[in-house]
């Protein structure tokens, strides 16, 4: 077990390593690389501001129970701070820190004039009630007025988060200033303000950038490849289901509680209503049961972890039985994974490129919100594959430039224009 400091508070966190550590050691790797100034590497390693909210949420039976949220802002040099909320029972400032300095990548990687942030309230959203869900949402929202608005932070779903939360979030928002601000969150239902595409943008950035790296690998004959997902949820489904439309063979999906594997090939559309009517996978039938370490290192073509970051660990990177990672979840793999996978010579493909299609249509729901404007879901998914492929070749130009693996070239890339951004702006006051 590895103990370590934490970077910015000094608490002492006994664990094989927490996200933030992740975060820091993938910066250091990249920044390592590149010709920056000290003072710009060190700005850049600490979040602008973390913000910590105790909220009070009265129960279905009367009872007023206590949760804690967080939203921490790691960057505003390239613009507003932009990022999910995640409700989950592993939330800690620790992990929303190190998701904020991602998005901070992610954002500058495709070019989107936001700087990073995150949020999440530590709840398991399947205890509450929708009432009770509405009513913790809209008080970690007003607690959040002092920090978010479409000129300053602009929050989106995540993990045990969707397009009800947001409208809430908007409505709240709006009711606290007056008028009605659609722009204030993405990701909400179309009918109010929300963009075509939005649901299903990060899963299929995911499918964009996978065919992306098989073409360059000169590999593309659909039928023959086959996908291992791990996660269910919003990006693993429509992973899946746009995989399969154009005619990949997915093998396996997992949720929270395990998985299911057919070396022929799932019917996803099936998978989906079985999930929409049981809400679990499991029982699927004419499918072996797997378990989520199992689905990891079962044979396949393409493995797209699409769940919680820290799955893939040097424990299990030895036994990975794929030929190319592509990184539909936030953080999925830690460092000294990393290392085996590129000793081994498997292509990962990675988070802030891979997983980068739900900022990206969030970004045109943005716009569409602030000029009340609105596009077709052609014009989002042409735009979306534009930004996507075109961020693909300047990560591969940057790999190949600097004989590094992809993330670092991704990081590298995202870094320095950053960091370039800075010393143009310069250091207030």
């Amino acid at each position: 077990m590895v103990v370590s400091l934490n970077h910015a508070h000094n608490t002492t966190i006994e664990e094989i390593p927490s996200a933030y550590q992740t975060a820091l050691a993938q910066y250091d790797r990249a920044v390592s690389r590149l010709d920056l100034d000290e003072n710009v590497v060190e700005f850049m390693r600490w979040p602008r501001r973390e913000f910590t909210v105790n909220f009070p949420v009265r129960r279905d039976d009367g009872r007023i129970e206590m949760f804690t949220g967080y939203r921490v802002h790691h960057s505003t040099i390239m613009g507003p701070s932009k990022g999910g909320v995640r409700y989950s029972l592993n939330v800690t400032l620790d992990e929303v820190r190190a998701l904020a300095m991602w998005m901070t990548w992610k954002c500058s990687l495709v070019n989107l004039p936001y700087g990073g942030a995150k949020g999440g309230v530590l709840v398991d959203p399947k205890t509450l009630s929708m009432r009770e869900k509405e009513g913790l949402t809209r008080r970690y929202t007003a607690e959040l007025i002092p920090l978010i608005s479409p000129q300053m932070d602009i929050p989106a779903p995540d993990m045990g988060t969707g397009p009800q939360e947001m409208a809430w979030m908007m409505d709240t928002y709006s009711m606290t200033v007056g008028y009605s601000v659609p722009a204030i969150v993405t990701g909400k239902p179309i009918n109010i303000g929300g963009s075509q595409g939005r649901a299903e943008a990060t899963g299929r950035g995911v499918i964009i950038c996978m065919i992306e790296a098989l073409k360059r690998r000169g590999i593309i004959d659909e039928s023959n490849i086959t996908i291992a997902i791990q996660g269910f949820g919003n990006v693993g489904s429509h992973a899946a289901a746009y995989a399969q439309e154009l005619g990949f063979k997915v093998v396996a999906v997992s949720d929270i509680d395990g998985g299911i594997y057919n070396a022929n090939g799932l019917d996803i559309p099936a998978v989906q209503k079985y999930m929409a009517q049981n809400r679990t996978l499991a029982g699927f039938p004419g499918a072996d049961t797997v378990t989520n370490a199992e689905l990891l290192t079962l044979p396949c073509d393409v493995l797209i972890p699409a769940a919680m970051e820290g799955q893939i660990t040097e424990h299990n990177a030895p036994h990975l039985r794929t030929k190319m990672i592509v990184e539909g979840a936030n953080g999925p793999t830690t460092t000294e994974a990393d290392d085996i996978i590129n000793d081994r010579g498997i292509l990962l493909v990675p988070d802030i490129l891979a997983n980068a299609g739900g900022v990206t249509v969030s970004y045109f729901e943005w716009v569409q919100g602030m000029q009340e404007f609105f596009w077709d879901i052609e014009e989002v998914f042409r735009n979306l594959e534009r930004i996507l492929i075109r961020s693909y070749d300047g990560t591969a130009q940057m790999m190949e430039k600097h004989g590094v693996d992809m993330r670092t070239a991704a990081q590298m890339t995202a870094i320095q224009r950053v960091a370039d951004a800075l010393q143009t702006r310069g250091f207030y006051p």
